[in-house]
C-alpha cells in the first residue's frame, strides 16, 4: 500500500490516488478504477455488484480496485469521491457569503428587498410551467402515485419542507417516512426503508454524503427515486430516475425555496388528483376526528380559553 498516496493532502484524492498508483494496477482493476473516475456521482449511488454489471467484471474486483487504491473499502472510496465532487468546480460559498452578494445588490433599499424575492420567486414558477418541467412533475407524480409509502429527504433547510410535505400527503391518504436527519441518525431511519416505498429527495448544489447514501440504498433496494434539485445540480441528477429542476434564486445568492415550496404542493394535489375519491374519503375523516376533538360551542378550557 502507498502509504503517501492515503496521506496526499489535496481536494481530488481519488485522483491523486490513482494518477500514484494506476501504473501499478492490474489491467482489470485499473479499467474499474477509470469507470469510477469518469462516472463519479453515478458510483456514489451504486453497489459494488452495479458498477461491476456496468464495467463488466465481478463485485469482487469492483471492492479489490477500492483496497488496490487504498481505502478500506468501496464505502470509504465513496466518502472520497463525495469529498472531491464538493471541491471541485464552484469556488466554496457559505450561506454568509450568499447573503452578503445579496445584501451588496439590493443595498438598504427594502423595496428592491422585496422586488429581489418577488423576481425570483416569479422566475422559479415559469421554470414549473416550462413543458420540460410539466412532464417531469407527471413523471413524478406517476411514481409516487405508486408508491406504498413516500420516503421524503431533505436535511439542513430543506428538512423543514419535507417535514412539512408530510402533513398535505397524510391527509390525501399517503403514508409517508421522514428521511431528515444527517450522520448517524439518517442510517437509523434508513432501516425502515423498504419494499413498496417511492424515495422523494430534495438537494441541491454538489452531491454529498447524505444524499449519496440515501440515493445508494433506494437503488440497492430497487426503489424508483424522484429528486428535485437545482437547474444546475447536473451530477446530482445523475442519481434518480426522475428529476425536477427547480431553482433557489441566482446562483451564488441567498437561497429562497418559494418554488421549491410550490412544486411539492403541486406533486401533492396532482396525487389528490390521481387518486380520486380516496383523498376525500381521507380528508372528510380528518373533519370527523376535528369534530370529536373540538369542544361543545360556548366551552371553556381550563383557565378560560379554548384549546
Amino acid at each position: 500500500m502507498n502509504t503517501t498516496a492515503r496521506g496526499t493532502a489535496t481536494a481530488d484524492g481519488f485522483r491523486a490516488r490513482l494518477d500514484g498508483l494506476g501504473a501499478g494496477l492490474a489491467p482489470s482493476l485499473l479499467k474499474v478504477a477509470r469507470f469510477m473516475d469518469r462516472h463519479r456521482a453515478r458510483v456514489l449511488a451504486a453497489s459494488a455488484a452495479d458498477i461491476a454489471g456496468l464495467v463488466g467484471t465481478s463485485d469482487a474486483t469492483v471492492v479489490r480496485t477500492a483496497r488496490a487504491l487504498g481505502y478500506a473499502g468501496l464505502p470509504e472510496l465513496k466518502r472520497a469521491l463525495a469529498d472531491a465532487l464538493a471541491e471541485v468546480g464552484d469556488e466554496p460559498s457559505t450561506p454568509a457569503d450568499e447573503m452578503r452578494r445579496t445584501l451588496g445588490e439590493v443595498g438598504a433599499d427594502v423595496g428592491r428587498a422585496v422586488d429581489a424575492v418577488l423576481d425570483a420567486q416569479e422566475a422559479a414558477l415559469r421554470v414549473l410551467r416550462a413543458p420540460g418541467t410539466r412532464d417531469a412533475m407527471a413523471a413524478a407524480v406517476a411514481a409516487l402515485d405508486r408508491a406504498g409509502r413516500i420516503a421524503l429527504f431533505g436535511v439542513g433547510p430543506t428538512a423543514h419542507l419535507v417535514r412539512y410535505a408530510a402533513v398535505p400527503l397524510g391527509r390525501a391518504g399517503r403514508r409517508t417516512l421522514l428521511l431528515d436527519r444527517t450522520g448517524r441518525g439518517l442510517a437509523d431511519q434508513l432501516l425502515d426503508l423498504g419494499r413498496g416505498d417511492v424515495l422523494l429527495a430534495l438537494a441541491y448544489g454538489r452531491p454529498y454524503r447524505e444524499i449519496a447514501v440515501v440515493l445508494g440504498e433506494a437503488r440497492r433496494l430497487g426503489l424508483p427515486a424522484v429528486l428535485m434539485t437545482g437547474e444546475g445540480d447536473h451530477r446530482l441528477a445523475a442519481l434518480a430516475d426522475v428529476v425536477l429542476k427547480v431553482p433557489r434564486g441566482a446562483a451564488g445568492r441567498a437561497a429562497l425555496h418559494g418554488g421549491t415550496m410550490a412544486a411539492l404542493e403541486a406533486l401533492v394535489l396532482g396525487l389528490m388528483a390521481a387518486a380520486g375519491d380516496g383523498s376525500l374519503a381521507t380528508l372528510d375523516r380528518l373533519g370527523a376526528l376535528r369534530a370529536e376533538l373540538d369542544p361543545p360551542r360556548g366551552s371553556r378550557t381550563e383557565g378560560g380559553r379554548r384549546g
